[in-house]
């Protein structure tokens, strides 16, 4: 089981990728002092699907997470777009998803804000998971700007400066490298 406290969390290399992922948005939140945890997930859900194998120590259960909307960002509109495109729908996929809703709300890299070891760990997780939505991806765009550019497209929005990214000026922002 996993002790929720300041201290790091271990989960050994070959554990679960979605009780890593999990596992990796709640250490980034205790790190920052942020409650809830993950939005929309309980404690108590939480100490359920993170005593998998593979994951160590305690968990000190905490408040519950309040309600998930507070209107003044997307992540209502990603989490339900993560929701609709899980292959797998289960209690640790729909965590999942609010644990990538949860660290996409954050100011890092996605893979960063996750706690994982590099963009590729999250783009496995998400091929694994999301194989649909992840197939969306074409040339490799960096995955929080593809996420808002599916939830722009499916509310009819056009935030793209040029017709085609190749012919975009901030063609570099979307498809560079991303550095820890």
């Amino acid at each position: 089981m996993l002790h929720l406290t300041d201290r790091p969390l271990t989960v050994p290399h070959g554990a679960d990728r979605r009780a890593l992922a999990i596992a990796g948005v709640v250490g980034k939140s205790l790190a920052a002092g942020r409650r809830p945890l993950i939005r929309g997930v309980a404690d108590e859900r939480l100490q359920a699907l993170l005593a998998a194998p593979g994951v160590e120590g305690t968990f000190v259960a905490g408040a519950n997470a309040p309600d998930t909307d507070t209107g003044g960002d997307e992540f209502a509109d990603l989490l339900e777009l993560l929701l609709e495109h899980l292959a797998l729908p289960d209690e640790s996929g729909a965590c999942l998803c609010y644990a990538i809703a949860s660290a996409a709300m954050g100011e890092n890299h996605l893979w960063q804000d996750m706690g994982l070891p590099d963009r590729e760990a999250l783009s496995a997780l998400l091929r694994e998971n999301f194989p649909v939505l992840a197939a969306k991806n074409i040339g490799n765009m960096k995955w929080k700007k593809f996420f808002y550019r599916q939830l722009c497209e499916r509310a009819g929005v056009p935030i793209c400066k040029s017709p085609h990214c190749a012919e975009c000026c901030d063609r570099a922002l979307c498809f560079g490298p991303e550095e820890g």
